[in-house]
């Protein structure tokens, strides 16, 4: 086990402490399920990659059923009518 030091605000202590009460645990090993957790589920995560692949699939795909073709351009003035209406 690699040995390192650590900076957490008091919140964070003081939910960590709580955490680790409550399961019976050690404040150190509360710190490594957090981790855990968080590394888990960041790996289920899209990449930057393929969010940028799925929103670039989109593109144009689809039209404007009210048959405007012009709304990128015009998106303020589509947008300062819809305030004022």
């Amino acid at each position: 086990m690699v040995r390192t030091q650590i900076q957490v605000t008091e919140a964070q202590h003081r939910r960590l402490t709580r955490y680790a009460a409550r399961l019976g645990i050690s404040l150190a090993e509360a710190v490594r399920r957090c981790v855990d957790a968080q590394l888990d589920h960041d790996e289920t995560l899209p990449t930057r990659d393929e969010r940028i692949r799925a929103a670039l699939a989109v593109c144009g795909k689809y039209r404007d059923s009210s048959g405007e073709t012009r709304v990128a351009r015009d998106h303020d003035r589509y947008l300062d009518e819809a305030y004022r209406s």
